[in-house]
């Protein structure tokens, strides 16, 4: 029995999907907007929430194990990265995204056999959807908010890690497409002085993106307009972004999509994707192994390298293609449409 390997690895792995619970199950509850107000005893959370109070004081004697909430003599308080991602209220929360993984990707990731086996998302098989789940799921304002504003959150913390890969000083009109609540566009104004920037997403997304976009120093110089970048006429830039859009298609749709950017684009114009990069033979970063299995259960598509991009992205007709790894949860792809990338 010497020498065996250390089983961390696997046992760290069976306990992983009750850490990520127990965030959800307290998100769902309101735990940490109830804290948000002040600290509070199990008993008393439990009373307020309509919980048991012995259940509740192991959620939050769970909640504290994981660091996100601090517990002292009996009273529990947020920490400060719970009051920063999980509060409602935060301009960086990401409350709206982990109720989506709860309620939508958790109940599918429980068929990944079945998804791996026949290849095909689980919309059917987890809801009984037969569109997409992106239109089905969010079919009420309140859902779509609340989904968008837990993307605006990692949007916040990735599009000045993005817009700053590459020195984009050179372009002076940016079109965000599929742009949600303007986040990236923002990033991109504010930090380059001569920019204009348009976010461009269908029409129900508009009035959120207005809401954030007043919100910023630049917000004179980014318009929202309504449209659907598949259908509709692209609004006239040289320089356009799409973020987490092209692995959620097949190479078909992509292909369709990047012929039309490509179509509207100056001689020099550029192309900024956000997207997890693959490791040239598939394996790693790890986050960008699992964001692709989670492509597989959601949507047609799949994470790609960015040799796989670059192979795409000149079949449309973009000369110049370079990709650089940000650190952030997005890395960054610049394709040129003649001259050179960054």
């Amino acid at each position: 029995m010497t020498n065996l390997p250390n089983p961390q690895p696997v046992l760290e792995l069976i306990e992983a999907f009750r850490h990520s619970k127990t965030m959800f199950t307290a998100v769902s509850m309101g735990v940490f907007d109830a804290l948000h107000d002040g600290p509070a005893s199990a008993a008393e959370l439990a009373a307020r929430l309509g919980a048991n109070a012995d259940a509740m004081g192991r959620l939050l004697d769970g909640c504290a194990a994981l660091g996100l909430v601090r517990k002292d003599a009996g009273v529990y308080a947020n920490d400060a990265v719970a009051e920063t991602y999980l509060y409602t209220g935060s301009a960086l929360s990401m409350r709206g995204y982990v109720r989506y993984s709860d309620e939508a990707l958790y109940p599918m990731w429980g068929h990944l056999e079945d998804a791996v086996r026949e290849g095909t998302h689980r919309w059917t098989q987890s809801f009984g959807l037969a569109g997409p789940i992106f239109s089905a799921f969010f079919r009420t304002d309140d859902a779509m908010r609340d989904f968008l504003m837990g993307m605006h959150g990692f949007g916040m913390l990735t599009s000045p890690e993005l817009v700053s890969a590459f020195d984009l000083g050179r372009f002076r009109r940016l079109v965000d497409l599929g742009g949600a609540t303007g986040h990236l566009a923002i990033a991109a104004c504010e930090r380059y002085a001569e920019l204009h920037a348009v976010v461009f997403d269908l029409p129900r997304a508009t009035a959120l993106a207005r809401e954030q976009v007043a919100k910023s120093r630049a917000c004179e110089r980014i318009d929202v307009v309504g449209g659907d970048f598949f259908e509709d006429e692209l609004p006239a830039a040289d320089l356009y972004y799409v973020g987490r859009i092209l692995h959620d298609w097949t190479e078909g749709k992509i292909e369709r999509l990047l012929g039309r950017i490509v179509g509207r684009l100056p001689e020099g114009g550029a192309l900024l994707i956000g997207e997890k990069l693959l490791e040239e033979d598939g394996v790693g970063p790890l986050a960008a192994n699992m964001q692709s299995l989670n492509m597989l259960i959601v949507t047609e598509g799949r994470e790609r390298s960015l040799g796989e991009y670059a192979g795409l992205l000149r079949r449309a007709g973009f000369q110049a293609v370079e990709g650089r790894r940000t650190g952030a949860a997005l890395d960054a792809i610049l394709a040129v449409k003649g001259g050179i990338a960054g």
